[in-house]
């Protein structure tokens, strides 16, 4: 990979040259300030480079704004950004994973876990089935012009962009399996999927199911402003959520909220038609004194019981009607 490390101390730039060179190869360039790095790759001559380790400390434009930068660009909406941190505090790994950051490593470096870090990134970058898809800001114009567009496949997690709190699948794992015991007390995960997402998938264009999805997130992040969460949309229609702070949301009156919030943006297919949806929420569960696997277990056990609920709503739908035809 073409990694460019940025960090204020040149003796941590030179400590990661040599350590990369060890794990494969790696092409390895540094810069010592966010502004030098912005100044290499706004050369043309630099070329495009894969993976980017950042400093969440440092002078001026901090290593967290510098991936929020980075995350604006075309280019690097969904490369692999590593944080490195010397600090513990919560806070500043929150703030970084809200930016766009996808892992992090922790100074002083323990090289397994570098290696470990760095070989995450290349799979990423080389594995489509471990890489969420990105969703380009593609305008109505093309759409109308019938301009081809792949359409992802619908249990496929996908990148959404721009969604306040809302950072990709890859990402999100290592937010909560990489977590502390202590980092996680008081959180809860659950998670809401979009009923009867397969026939709505099949009724939509790639940009009007990728419109949807995006849609979907921010009616959800607007519902659960003002709280401390992160979102990630893990495919098939579910979106899974973590809270932080105690809070302890009630499913019930959330997924009230954001079906109104959805039927309030008033939205349609491609073709004019009226695109009316609601999800659903499967149960919550806490985090208390889970960490690393444990943590990741609470995280597939809310995937499921969101996409069960959905289903189930769907078969009493379906019993009613025809209870009513029979009738």
């Amino acid at each position: 990979m073409r990694i460019l490390a940025v960090d204020d101390d040149p003796i941590i730039l030179e400590l990661l040259t040599e350590l990369l060179a060890t794990f494969g190869q790696h092409e390895v360039d540094t810069a010592e300030s966010a502004k030098e790095a912005l100044a290499r790759l706004s050369d043309p001559a630099a070329g495009i480079y894969d993976c980017f380790l950042l400093d969440i400390q440092m002078p001026e434009t901090d290593g967290i704004e510098l991936c929020g930068l980075l995350r604006q660009t075309q280019a690097y909406a969904r490369s692999p950004i590593l944080m490195i941190t010397a600090m513990s505090d919560k806070a500043y790994i929150d703030n970084a994973f809200s930016a766009g950051a996808t892992d992090y490593v922790t100074k002083p470096f323990d090289i397994t876990e570098l290696r470990f870090r760095i070989k995450n990134a290349e799979a990423r970058l080389t594995s489509e089935g471990g890489m969420a898809k990105k969703i380009f800001a593609v305008s109505r114009a093309s759409e109308a012009a019938n301009t081809p567009q792949p359409k992802v496949a619908l249990n496929e997690p996908v990148t959404i962009l721009d969604v306040d709190g809302v950072i990709d699948y890859f990402a999100f794992e290592n937010y909560i399996t990489e977590l502390s015991r202590g980092s996680l007390f008081g959180s809860t995960v659950f998670a809401f999927t979009i009923r009867r997402i397969d026939e709505l998938y099949a009724d939509s264009t790639p940009f009007g199911f990728e419109c949807l999805i995006t849609d979907t997130s921010e009616a959800i992040s607007d519902c659960l402003k003002p709280h401390q969460f992160l979102i990630s949309y893990a495919g098939n229609g579910t979106f899974i959520c973590v809270v932080e702070g105690g809070y302890r949301p009630d499913l019930d009156k959330l997924t009230d909220a954001i079906n109104l919030q959805i039927h309030n943006m008033d939205l349609h297919f491609c073709d004019g038609r009226k695109l009316d949806f609601r999800v659903c929420a499967g149960q919550s569960f806490r985090l208390i004194w889970r960490a690393g696997r444990n943590a990741l277990d609470a995280v597939i056990q809310a995937h499921a019981s969101a996409e069960d609920e959905a289903q189930r709503r769907e078969r009493m739908s379906d019993g009613f009607w025809l209870t009513e035809q029979a009738v």
